[in-house]
């Protein structure tokens, strides 16, 4: 993977540093590996692996907590999922998960809480989840029906999430449920809770296009101290929004590192596939289509990277962070449909690296809100600001 990207005025020197050892790291530990028919033990094995080689340290905030920086690097972090991403993409989900599942954590648990939670999920000996969705309650949170009724110095949790990423196999569960303290998104708090806890169970597990650890999570009666609630009753809502706010855009790095190892796989055919007497590359139309592709992912990253910087620079971030996840994932999108056609039959066979990309997109064009979404905050905000 090459990073020419990186002599962009949006890095520093550490930045390079850090994408150069990921890549060499990713190359030796994640080059042809497959998908385990067992996908939650492989899952395991990746945060492990990541945890054990201090890739997981960028996923937390707080050194005295195991992170690598006091506050989350959002550069940092979108370049370690965009050179995941372009090796495996199971790994860039473990990855992406300890920071997503924690990351409320990071921004909003108590001293004690973060002490608590953060060095195994940074060590990988924990894994982390994110508990907001629900079944008719996905991009319209404020529609949330989770309840959790004060009781003392417990709350006890009654509700349904669905959608959960690493459902059924996570540690933490940093869980949105409604606690009734004003009406919509303003009745929303925030917990942790440990798998295991009497009255939470995994409902169902859900096997999508991608294999990743999916779930339905069932609440009845699932009491939780009050020790484990993040940040002040009703505030649930403004940390789930914060927390969305720093890894939407690692979202769109994820998804540029889908679309930069189509792009290479895409070239490799072009220049092998002999046919009608010459080269696939040597067609016009091959030529166009890779010109194509290229100029999107070059498109996708200025959009990315532009936003992460401005993240790291204490600047808001709400349109240019939805702006560069619509354009990323819907660019991949088309960047990997092109490299299946490029390989003809050869790109619709299980297990070709373009046929295993194409199941990876999909998704995330959808969770942390979807292309729709994206352009209902980007309007609303442009309309705002005039």
């Amino acid at each position: 993977m090459k990073h020419d990207h990186l002599a962009w005025p949006f890095f520093e020197d550490r930045h390079r540093e850090l994408a150069a050892h990921l890549g060499n790291w990713a190359s030796q530990y994640l080059n042809g590996k497959g998908h385990d028919a067992d996908v939650d033990a492989q899952c395991r094995s990746l945060v492990r692996a990541l945890g054990a080689a201090g890739w997981l340290r960028h996923a937390v905030a707080g050194t005295a907590y195991g992170g690598a920086t006091e506050v989350i690097d959002t550069r940092a972090i979108c370049l370690l999922r965009e050179t995941l991403a372009f090796h495996h993409g199971l790994a860039d989900f473990a990855f992406a998960m300890q920071g997503l599942g924690s990351g409320a954590i990071s921004l909003a648990g108590t001293h004690a809480q973060r002490q608590r939670f953060l060095p195994r999920v940074a060590e990988g000996s924990a894994l982390a989840a994110f508990a907001l969705s629900e079944p008719e309650a996905g991009s319209d949170v404020a529609a949330m029906r989770c309840a959790a009724r004060d009781d003392g110095d417990v709350y006890v949790i009654d509700g349904e999430k669905t959608w959960i990423s690493n459902g059924g196999i996570a540690d933490v569960y940093v869980l949105f449920a409604r606690t009734g303290e004003a009406e919509g998104s303003r009745g929303i708090s925030a917990f942790v809770v440990e798998a295991g806890t009497p009255g939470f169970e995994i409902a169902q597990r859900i096997d999508v296009i991608a294999p990743h650890p999916l779930a339905r999570l069932r609440f009845e009666g699932c009491r939780v101290p009050k020790a484990n609630r993040l940040g002040e009753p009703g505030e649930g809502f403004k940390i789930a929004m914060r927390t969305l706010d720093v890894f939407r855009t690692s979202v769109a790095a994820a998804a540029l590192g889908f679309g930069r190892r189509a792009l290479h796989e895409g070239l490799e055919r072009a220049r092998s596939r002999e046919m009608f007497g010459q080269r696939l590359a040597d067609f016009q139309l091959t030529q166009a289509k890779l010109a194509q592709m290229a100029t999107t992912i070059d498109g996708a990253a200025l959009l990315t990277y532009r936003a992460a910087w401005q993240r790291d620079q204490g600047q808001g971030v709400t349109r240019e962070a939805a702006m560069a996840k619509m354009f990323s994932t819907e660019g991949a999108q088309q960047v990997i449909d092109a490299a299946v056609q490029l390989w003809g039959g050869a790109g619709v066979v299980h297990g070709n690296t373009v046929e295993s990309l194409y199941r990876e997109i999909r998704a995330l064009r959808i969770y942390e809100g979807a292309t729709e979404v994206q352009q209902l905050i980007i309007g609303r905000d442009l309309l705002k600001e005039a």
